[in-house]
């Protein structure tokens, strides 16, 4: 007992060691409160990281609060990609306190204004699940929830422009109203009906399925686009004086326009839903006329053929057309008639008769073109004359030599017997294209001499093959 009281009275009567006690007492305390934002040293946390897509505000030591109660605080921001797309991102490591272990899977980050000055901190809204994140986690982009507006952000939009522009503003808004009262009396009395029918569009834009952020976006990305021509636009709308002073002058015509549109637009409202029927099968028609319009162009040109040879038959119509009414007259009083009727009737059996055998000699004619032929060589045979007559022409053929030769008296056709053209060839009935006859050919006439070979009859082969488009063919160039 005596030794204790003897260091303390020493200790108490040293003034060296009542300083140096003094001093490390302060400088423990000094440690302490300058690293209390950080942490008390030798006390448990539970450290996280979280990305945010924008940590330009926030700043290590900012607290980090739950419910509005500090919890933790921001030991270190540094900066990180994502791995695959590469876009940029912050990560935020925090201590918290051993009670927020373990944070839900499902909690949300938000960065926060803690003062108008600029202060920030972060909030932590935890989640309803089960499961949380281990020490040393990171919590993924998808958690952290768009920055808010702050008020310092909204103060900052109110620039010198800005506010020029809204002192303008405002003269020209005060300049519009002026003298007006009674027309925004009416306008606010109006207002309710308007407002009631407001409310379904209002419902119609909230709605999922309209994708109003969609629009927005979009809209967004086309003011972007606009952006690098806005000297041009400036310069566009400086133009539209000219269009704007050019409407002046027609001034009453657009107002009479204007005031003729909402009848108009409600005619047209009770019409339209009639007219869509007939819109639908306008469509349908011009779907199926589609391939007939494309086969016109084909058939252009021989349209246009026919009717540059049409023009002058109906020139000759009118006239036509007189004569008809009595030729349909004469043709009643013929038909009325007992005698003409029973000639008909002799007449139909006539060509009943005659109808086999025109069918089977018509295509001598209408394919062979033989008659035609046959009176030309009879107009050629006696074409040369003198004073005293015509002349016929024709040549006189040896014959050749050998037994029943033509040129003496014969026992049986000509075979051979000494010449290699003593050969009888006599085609009596040559196929002139007829139904029976096969093959289709113009065979008389074409013929050929088949040397050291007696032919009686059609010659073997096709002399003269004759089809539809060599037949049109034929006609185009004025052969047949």
């Amino acid at each position: 007992m005596r030794r204790r009281r003897s260091v303390r009275a020493t200790l108490a009567q040293s003034p060296t060691m009542l300083g140096a006690v003094t001093v490390l007492v302060a400088i423990v305390a000094v440690f302490l409160a300058y690293n209390a934002n950080s942490g008390l040293p030798f006390v448990p946390t539970y450290n996280i990281s979280v990305q945010l897509p924008n940590a330009e505000t926030l700043v290590p030591g900012n607290e980090v609060r739950i419910g509005g109660v500090r919890v933790g605080l921001v030991t270190s921001i540094r900066p990180a990609s994502d791995p695959e797309t590469g876009e940029a991102r912050a990560v935020a490591d925090l201590k918290l306190d051993p009670e927020v272990e373990p944070l839900p899977v499902d909690s949300t980050v938000v960065v926060r204004a803690r003062s108008a000055l600029g202060l920030k901190y972060l909030e932590l809204v935890r989640g309803d699940s089960d499961e949380g994140y281990e020490p040393g986690s990171v919590v993924p982009l998808a958690a952290a929830r768009p920055e808010p507006v702050d008020i310092d952000d909204v103060l900052d939009t109110f620039d010198e422009p800005t506010r020029d522009a809204m002192q303008a503003n405002l003269v020209e808004f005060g300049n519009a109203l002026a003298g007006r009262g009674i027309d925004l009396n009416m306008a606010l009395g109006e207002l309710p009906g308007a407002l009631r029918k407001l409310e379904p569009v209002m419902r119609n834009l909230a709605a999922p399925r309209t994708d109003l952020a969609g629009f927005v976006r979009g809209a967004s990305a086309a003011a972007a686009e606009v952006a690098p021509v806005a000297e041009e636009q400036a310069r566009m709308f400086a133009s539209l004086d000219t269009t704007f002073t050019a409407l002046a002058r027609v001034a009453p015509f657009v107002q009479e326009t204007i005031v003729e549109t909402p009848p108009t637009f409600t005619t047209a409202s009770s019409t339209l839903p009639v007219i869509r029927p007939f819109l639908a099968n306008s469509a349908g028609l011009f779907a199926e006329l589609r391939p007939g319009v494309r086969q016109l162009a084909v058939a252009a040109p021989p349209l246009a053929d026919a009717l540059e040879a049409g023009a002058p038959a109906l020139r000759r119509a009118p006239r036509l057309n007189r004569q008809l009414a009595p030729t349909a007259r004469a043709l009643q009083r013929f038909n009325d008639n007992a005698t003409a009727r029973g000639g008909l009737g002799r007449l139909e059996q006539t060509m009943g008769i005659l109808r086999p055998t025109i069918r089977f000699i018509g295509p001598s004619q209408t394919v062979c073109n033989y008659w035609t032929i046959l009176f030309e060589n009879l107009a050629s045979a006696t074409s040369l004359g003198a004073d005293g007559g015509r002349w016929q022409r024709f040549t006189v053929m040896e014959p050749p030599e050998g037994p029943n030769n033509e040129g003496s008296f014969a026992a049986a056709p000509a075979n051979g017997g000494g010449d290699s053209e003593n050969f009888l060839h006599y085609n009596p009935y040559p196929n002139t294209a007829a139904p029976s006859q096969s093959p289709t050919e113009c065979e008389a006439g074409n013929e050929p001499y088949l040397v050291g070979r007696q032919v009686i009859g059609n010659v073997p082969g096709n002399q003269g093959i004759v089809t539809r488009g060599q037949l049109r063919s034929q006609i185009r160039r004025g052969q047949r």
